[in-house]
């Protein structure tokens, strides 16, 4: 089967646009466990040699797909205040869900396909998941400098507090992932961290003393004589 780019547009750009779309578009519709190799070529039109130059695995074209999405999607905010940054991040993040129909399965199957695959894990933190926590992040760091987080503020369990309310709702099915929830997290963590009021990151733990040999003197004393 031959390539067929487009007009205007390279060879191998057009068969690696044609192929993350086919991808995500097949797993959206029909499930990510239905997805191979051979759907791929065939309904992108391409070789499978083709989408073997460029990905190891059906999880390595979806995610790559994700990625692109997320990207072209979830765009920079900055409403002047941390609370509406925070909802209008959060908003964007799950309306992507909402506007592809079958989004939110296909990123619960790759959740679990880098639970068995530890190569992929790697990728699906350092293509998807990092990304998005420093985008997020960068909303923080900037209302720090704003005034709107005290300075000791453990920002990553901020992170893990909205990113993993995403998740837990996503993958068990209890509760929406919509407008209101964006509204709600994003005021809580902005007030939970308000100066005066912050989310302190925990203090190293003091090392704990070596316990003292039974019937030696205390330490800094004298045994006492009879």
């Amino acid at each position: 089967m031959q390539d067929s780019p487009g007009p205007g547009r390279p060879r191998s750009e057009a068969s690696r646009h044609a192929i993350l779309s086919t991808a995500l578009r097949a797993a959206r519709r029909d499930g990510y466990e239905s997805l191979t190799m051979d759907r791929i070529a065939a309904e992108a039109g391409v070789g499978k040699q083709t989408i073997y130059r460029w990905w190891r695995s059906k999880a390595e074209v979806t995610l790559d797909a994700l990625r692109e999405l997320a990207d072209e999607q979830i765009e920079r905010v900055d409403t002047g205040r941390l609370a509406g940054d925070l909802e209008a991040f959060l908003a964007q993040t799950f309306a992507t869900s909402r506007t592809h129909p079958g989004l939110d399965r296909v990123l619960c199957a790759l959740m679990g396909e880098a639970q068995r695959d530890p190569a992929f894990a790697t990728l699906w933190r350092e293509q998807l998941i990092e990304p998005r926590r420093q985008a997020l992040q960068a909303l923080l760091e900037r209302a720090r400098k704003r005034g709107e987080l005290a300075r000791s503020t453990d920002i990553a369990l901020l992170l893990d507090v909205m990113f993993g309310t995403m998740w837990y709702r996503m993958l068990t099915g209890i509760g929406a992932v919509d407008d209101d929830l964006a509204r709600e997290l994003g005021a809580l963590v902005a007030r939970a961290a308000a100066p005066g009021r912050g989310v302190s990151a925990p203090r190293p733990a003091r090392p704990a003393r070596p316990a003292r040999p039974r019937g030696s003197p205390p330490r800094g004393g004298r045994t006492s004589r009879g």
